[in-house]
């Protein structure tokens, strides 16, 4: 058994390490080695540093950091083009978001074939591997999407570039970008069929569950605008675990990081653990949190202190990950019930109940303020109610990799287009709504090799 990994590693390693980012493209010369057994496949998908990360470039790209003088200088290239969201980013090196997603479609999908071989459908541990397989896949083309495809909008979705969508682990099958509609139709199958084949509960919580499918499907339909859906999911997410950690049980000590462990089954809050990548830009010396955000907290919310903490560089930096203090990869870039319960409050108020959104976002917001202090939080229609719950979801879902995907969203609609400026050395780069700059480049290596088409940029 342990020889079959071992060779599967090093295979994967001759793909993803001497053929850089044109993975899509790459031409082994061996044959494909497929597992065969059901420890083989659980051991591949039980992989946490290649299975559980998340793409970073969208938080050094969006608006909630900036990078002091210093920390600018010592980030790589490329971590220094995406933060001024530079036409060329890589500069000729490789581009490990497109990488690492790919590498985990790779995985699932050598899992997915193995399966096939075995032809055991019944089993119970099958399934579950099958399931967990389909959710990897999913939820990696969908981290792929919110980089390097525009924001979805179902008039033009069929007519948008999409993704190369790789069902099989065979690297020589060409890739071809479809459109959109199709990648996102990929997306929501794979997921869906996740669905039908994990358990309620697993024993870790790097092992994604139904609770983790329900709060992945809520997450790509807001995503999609898709509002009925995404309530409908995060609903049946409460369901299972609705679960919130009262902030005044939380050492609110400076030097600490005050959140629970979520590895292996800690946080109540985790329902699925991953990471970001451990870029220079997450470097706490080398970034401060917007002063706006910073100032919107009032001073009876412990976010301010718990997220926070003065690091004596001109701001405060980030110190709140929901991995905890013990995670290696420490940055949670995960699927968490905080999110499930705004997502909720924001479809609910888009359909215009501004009570019952004010309703569920105070049961979030009553675990967040010094006890005693907190008074609920009311709207007078509608609209106010989604001012007021977008402000709040900003403030809580602080680096978790999302507000990239809500600032594209969120910019098809006027009332909440951002410009963003940043200030280097003097230097003043500005992205617009909606601007093309919001579609990352593909790595070139990529689009020399495999022939796909590029983002215009």
């Amino acid at each position: 058994m342990k020889k079959i990994i071992i060779g599967i590693i090093l295979f994967c390693g001759l793909i993803f390490g001497g053929c850089k980012d044109e993975f899509l493209a790459a031409k082994p010369d061996k044959a494909l080695l497929i597992p065969t057994t059901l420890i083989d496949m659980r051991l591949l998908l039980d992989n946490i540093s290649i299975m559980n990360n998340c793409p970073g470039y969208q938080e050094i790209a969006s608006d909630d950091f900036y990078a002091t003088t210093t920390g600018y200088t010592a980030f790589g290239v490329a971590e220094r083009n995406a933060y001024i969201w530079a036409k060329d980013i890589y500069e000729g090196t490789n581009g490990p978001d497109w990488n690492s997603a790919y590498k985990q479609i790779f995985y699932a999908n050598l899992v997915l074939d193995g399966l096939k071989l075995l032809n055991d459908n019944q089993n119970t541990t099958a399934k579950e591997i099958e399931g967990t397989a389909y959710f990897y896949r999913g939820i990696a083309l969908f981290y792929l999407a919110q980089l390097f495809a525009a924001p979805y909008q179902s008039a033009t979705a069929s007519i948008e570039l999409g993704l190369p969508i790789r069902l099989s682990a065979n690297v020589n099958e060409k890739s071809v970008r479809g459109n959109l509609q199709q990648t996102y139709n990929q997306i929501l199958d794979d997921i869906k069929s996740a669905e039908m084949l994990l358990p309620a509960q697993t024993t870790v919580k790097s092992r994604p569950n139904k609770a983790a499918v329900y709060a992945l499907l809520s997450r790509v339909y807001l995503s999609m605008s898709a509002y009925t859906d995404a309530i409908r999911y995060a609903d049946l997410t409460l369901n299972l675990n609705g679960k919130l950690i009262d902030y005044n049980n939380l050492s609110i000590t400076p030097i600490s990081l005050s959140f629970p462990t979520s590895l292996p089954n800690g946080n109540d809050e985790v329902i699925f653990h991953t990471s970001l990548p451990n870029y220079g830009f997450f470097t706490i010396t080398r970034t401060i949190v917007d002063s706006e955000l910073y100032n919107s907290y009032s001073s009876n919310d412990l976010r301010k202190v718990l997220y926070y903490a003065d690091r004596g560089v001109g701001g405060f930096s980030f110190r709140g990950s929901y991995s905890g203090p013990s995670t290696p990869a420490s940055i949670f870039g995960g699927l968490a019930t905080d999110e499930v319960y705004l997502n909720k409050a924001e479809c609910l108020a888009r359909s215009g109940d501004a009570k019952a959104a004010m309703d569920n976002l105070n049961l979030l917001l009553i675990n967040r303020m010094i006890k005693g202090t907190f008074v609920p939080m009311q709207a007078a229609n509608a609209d106010d109610a989604l001012v007021k719950v977008l402000t709040e979801r900003r403030k809580e879902l602080v680096r978790r990799g999302i507000r990239w995907t809500d600032l594209r969203r969120l910019n098809l609609d006027k009332r909440f287009s951002k410009t963003i400026e940043r200030d280097v050395n003097g230097t003043i780069y500005t992205l617009l709504p909606n601007s093309k700059q919001y579609v990352l480049p593909i790595p070139d290596n990529e689009i020399k090799t495999s022939g796909i088409e590029q983002n215009e940029r």
